[in-house]
């Protein structure tokens, strides 16, 4: 660990996200993107070299403290692809611009170290992170803006308890044409009841179904749109328990499974990685078998899983910010979101 490092802003953010005080995916990723800013603007970093070593210091505690919440750690790989183009292009500002024969041929001792101090780094990150706090907010707005393209005139739609995302694409769908959405209640925790009487608020046509009717309701719907908790690097979801049943439904009867996610839930990790153990965390059973019924609990043992594993040939399309990409392209974006040497870090 470098010294003078102080980490009570990022211990703060373990325990907020643990004690259910930062909830929503967007709000981990503000107050991520918040932890970094002032990392940057008051921290104790002379080169670039000692700033990333001081966000992977970051990457490392939240990973061993959270294995199960990859949103924060996603934000700062990000941020250290960031400083790595900043410094390179400070770099070539100063006279060091390289020749295409030159960077290919180059041997690796000759790759930027980024321990060189330069003046004008802490600047132009900050100015970049001015533009990035803009994405991350407007992120939810432009995914809901696509709502048109993707849902028509008397579609059924059918969605997987309460997503504030999808809620937003649905609403947003609605101003200009007239559609049905069956929700599924997700048991045991129900949060689809809430999204039906949102969306009945709205007079948007809503219909409750247990989880239990999925397959037999499946026949009729036109797609399938949901949120997500975390894209995984090849193109698989982890998200909420149930959906995973849900979209082998759908692939039965060939409905198309669209997933609404912000950039920041891309993540380089797969299923079996190293640092993936948590994929599937459990809650407490008494949601599915109260403590009430006594003595018959002696003699059960009942697991209540958080998050489902889909597999990316169970889902269609991906739709983020940018538009929408098929699984096989979540390989580009991750390129384009993170450096290759920051994916394990």
């Amino acid at each position: 660990m470098p010294e003078n490092d102080n980490l009570s802003d990022v211990m703060l953010l373990i325990s907020d996200i643990k004690h259910k005080k930062v909830l929503s995916s967007l709000d981990i990723a503000l107050k991520t993107e918040e932890l970094l800013e002032k990392l940057i603007s008051q921290g104790q970093w002379r080169s670039a070299k000692e700033l990333m070593t001081l966000v992977k210091t970051r990457i490392k505690l939240i990973r061993d403290e959270l294995p199960q919440e990859s949103t924060a750690t996603n934000i700062m790989r990000h941020i250290l692809k960031v400083i790595r183009e900043e410094y390179e292009s400070a770099a070539k500002k100063k006279g060091d611009d390289q020749s295409l024969h030159q960077l290919v041929t180059a041997h690796p001792d000759d790759l930027p170290d980024y321990s060189d101090s330069v003046t004008t780094l802490k600047t132009s990150l900050l100015d970049h992170f001015t533009e990035y706090r803009i994405e991350l907010e407007s992120s939810a707005e432009n995914i809901a803006a696509q709502a048109s393209e993707h849902i028509h005139m008397d579609e059924i739609i059918l969605t997987v308890g309460k997503s504030n995302i999808v809620e937003k694409f649905l609403k947003s769908a609605a101003k200009d044409r007239e559609f049905t959405v069956m929700v599924v209640e997700a048991a045991p925790c129900y949060s689809g009841h809430m999204l039906v009487s949102n969306l009945l608020k709205s007079k948007i046509k809503a219909k409750l179904i247990p989880d239990a009717a999925v397959f037999a309701m499946m026949s009729k719907v036109n797609k399938v749109i949901i949120g997500t908790h975390t894209v995984l690097a090849d193109g698989g979801l982890r998200t909420a328990s149930g959906i995973h049943t849900v979209a082998l439904a759908a692939k039965h009867y060939s409905v198309p499974v669209m997933v609404l996610s912000h950039m920041y839930k891309f993540t380089p990790l797969y299923v079996g990685s190293q640092y993936h153990e948590a994929l599937n965390v459990c809650a407490s059973p008494a949601e599915v078998l109260p403590f009430s019924f006594g003595k018959c609990l002696n003699f059960v043992q009942v697991y209540n899983p958080i998050f489902d594993y889909v597999p990316p040939e169970l889902v269609t399309l991906f739709i983020s910010h940018q538009g929408g990409n098929a699984p096989s392209y979540v390989y580009r974006l991750l390129s384009e979101l993170y450096h290759q040497d920051d994916y394990d870090v």
